[in-house]
Parts: structure tokens; C-alpha cells; sequence
């Protein structure tokens, strides 16, 4: 059943047909459920009294059948008048040709508000927009939680990548940090109206960074996470932590992946200075240099069976690419023992020039 509700949904996809709906809602919430009800009524009545009396001035009057005949043609031309498309001809009488003259008035009067208000909508649409006060209606984006100098380069990498996903920020500022290119969410990374309006529950993944290197931007990266995995946790989350102290936190919280930037960097400072070139040749990895992007992909079925050799040999033949580890039930084996042996559901981390025939990995939603 859901996945059938997915794939209805992808029918009607169309993120401007969601962000139309949202401001609409956002707009009409504070009337009364009764007032386009009443409003209807009061329009409708006014072209019933007026097609009465027109009725009643013209006739005829001889019989009760053609009195609702000529009721029925005079709504009909009281409508059209209204719509300014009525047949100045219909009347003949003084009295008839006033009310002809009210219903162009009014007519005229229905017309130059519902411009006005179709005018306000969109300049309120708009604004609203441009102050990130809209909702993104995307499906499988990555929603991004913060802004700093990491969420600056994660952009601009995602940016760049082959397999191209849509981008969603949520920053409390009042534009847009990110550039064109990039779905602006004004609020907090903590609140589950701002979470939602990012479409959180449609993404496929959440980016949370601090907003600076202190303990307490760590504790609201935890409540950040705290409120998606409430009311997404199919979401995978991936987390920047600032204290390795604050891990065990994170874990609690149900983050799915937790990079603690200053053990990364000093691990690898650490490295290059016993081997150098490492520190280059890993960054350019992890940053797509030429040549060099990482791929996490799904392994074919006929690929069940090999060795890790064999693997590698295949990648290298088929696909152009350099098997790096193979994941197994969450766990990744990097450089396993000779014997062994692929199984069904495995995937490989691989370095290749482009993803060409390899299938990324998709992640399926807990359920």
C-alpha cells in the first residue's frame, strides 16, 4: 500500500502545483470555513432578486408557466450580464434597463476583485518566496539543516555530481545564502512546521551542520535530528558534529551517519605526515577530482559468488571503476579476507570517472 500512495504521488509531482497550494491554504486559513459559502449565496441571490423583478416588470403575466420560463431565461440573462457577456437587447422596459445597468455594475465590480485578488496573490506568492516562506514540494531531495562553511562546499559538491538530486536549505536568515539553484526555507532546523515545509517527509536524506563550532550548536544539531527522526525517520540523516564527546548523543538520537570534523582532519593530517600525498589524493576522491568520483552502487544480481578479486577485475573491465570496500548488512568491509564471497544484497564503494551502467544505491525507507 505504500508504495502504491509513492507512486500515485509521483503522478502529480509538480513542486509549483504544491507551493500554490501551500500559500492558498496559508492565505484562506484565517477565514471562516462559511465565508465563501455565504459569499456564494449573496452573489447568487443577487441575480435571483434581480431576474425576480425582471420578471415581474416585463412578464408575462397570463400564465404561471411562462412566468418561470421567462424567470429562468432572466436568470440566465443575468448571469451573462454579470460575466459581461448579456444580450443588451433582452430588456425593453425603463425599470428592465436599470436593473441591466446594476448587473453591468455590478458585473464590473466582481470582475476588478477578482483581479485584484488573483494580483495579490501572486505578488504576495512572490514575496512570500523570496523570503523563504514557501513549502519546496520536491521528492527525493536532500534537505540541508544549517548554514556554515561546510554547507557552502556539500552544496556546491552535490552541485556537481552526476547523479543530481534537488537541494533544500533551511536557515534562519531572511534570503536565500545558497545562490540560484537551491530551495530557501527561512526557519529553524528544529521546528516541525519549518521541517515539513522543506518536505522532509519526502526527502531522501538530511544534512545537518552546526551553526558554529560550539558545544551548544552540537546540542541543537541533536534536537534538529531529535525532530526529524519524529516525524521522518525513514530519512537517513547525516550529521556534522563538532565534539567527538557529543557522538555517543547523536547515536542516541538516531543519527544515521555522524562526522566528527576534527577527528577526520587530524586523522588524516596524521597519515600524510608519515605518507605524503595522501592528504591530496583523499581529498580529491572525496571531492570528485577528474576521474575520481565516489560511488556507492548496487551490485548485479549474476555478481552473486565472486571473490573480491573477481569483483575487482570485473569492476575494472566493465565499468572502468576501482572496487574500494563492500558493504554487507550495514557494515563495510574494506580489503576482506581472499575467501570472501559476494552474497545477495551486497554493494560496492567504488571510485570511477562517472557512474555510466553502474545503478546507484537506493535506500530503502524503513518501514
Amino acid at each position: 500500500m505504500a508504495r502504491w500512495r509513492k507512486r500515485m504521488g509521483a503522478l502529480f509531482d509538480f513542486p509549483l502545483l504544491t507551493r500554490l497550494l501551500f500559500h492558498l491554504r496559508r492565505m484562506t486559513g484565517g477565514l471562516q470555513r462559511g465565508f465563501f459559502l455565504r459569499l456564494s449565496i449573496a452573489l447568487c441571490g443577487f441575480v435571483v432578486v434581480a431576474a425576480l423583478l425582471l420578471t415581474a416588470f416585463e412578464g408575462p403575466h397570463d400564465n404561471a408557466g411562462h412566468m418561470a420560463s421567462k424567470f429562468g431565461d432572466s436568470f440566465y440573462w443575468g448571469v451573462t450580464t454579470v460575466l459581461g457577456n448579456g444580450d443588451t437587447g433582452y430588456v425593453t422596459s425603463p425599470a428592465g434597463k436599470f436593473i441591466s445597468w446594476l448587473l453591468v455594475l455590478f458585473g464590473v465590480a466582481i470582475v476588478a476583485a477578482i483581479t485584484g485578488a488573483l494580483v495579490g496573490f501572486v505578488i504576495d506568492i512572490l514575496l512570500k518566496e523570496g523570503q523563504g516562506m514557501g513549502a519546496a514540494g520536491y521528492r527525493d531531495h536532500i534537505v540541508v539543516c544549517g548554514w556554515n562553511s561546510t554547507a557552502r562546499e556539500l552544496i556546491s559538491e552535490l552541485g556537481g555530481d552526476e547523479y543530481a538530486t534537488k537541494i533544500v536549505l533551511i536557515h534562519s536568515g531572511d534570503k536565500n545564502p545558497a545562490g540560484n539553484g537551491v530551495y530557501f526555507v527561512s526557519g529553524d532546523v528544529t521546528s516541525a512546521d519549518d521541517l515539513r515545509r522543506a518536505g522532509i517527509e519526502e526527502a531522501m536524506a538530511a544534512v545537518v551542520c552546526p551553526a558554529d563550532a560550539s558545544n551548544e550548536a552540537d546540542m541543537r544539531s541533536i534536537l534538529a535530528v531529535m525532530a526529524i527522526e519524529s516525524i521522518a525517520p525513514h530519512v537517513r540523516t547525516v550529521v556534522e558534529a563538532n565534539n567527538p564527546d557529543h557522538v555517543e548523543h547523536f547515536r542516541r538520537a538516531h543519527a544515521d551517519e555522524i562526522v566528527v570534523s576534527s577527528r577526520l582532519v587530524s586523522r588524516l593530517m596524521a597519515r600524510s605526515s608519515l605518507y605524503p600525498g595522501l592528504a591530496e589524493i583523499v581529498t580529491d576522491i572525496v571531492s570528485g577530482g577528474e576521474g575520481s568520483e565516489l560511488y556507492r552502487v548496487r551490485l548485479p544480481d549474476e555478481y552473486v559468488g565472486l571473490s573480491v578479486d573477481q569483483l575487482s577485475e570485473r569492476m575494472r573491465s566493465d565499468h572502468s571503476a576501482t572496487l574500494l570496500a563492500v558493504s554487507r548488512d550495514g557494515t563495510a568491509h574494506i580489503n576482506p579476507d581472499a575467501d570472501f564471497r559476494l552474497q545477495s544484497g551486497d554493494d560496492a564503494v567504488v571510485v570511477a570517472e562517472s557512474l555510466g551502467t553502474l545503478a546507484p544505491l537506493q535506500m530503502v525507507p524503513a518501514t
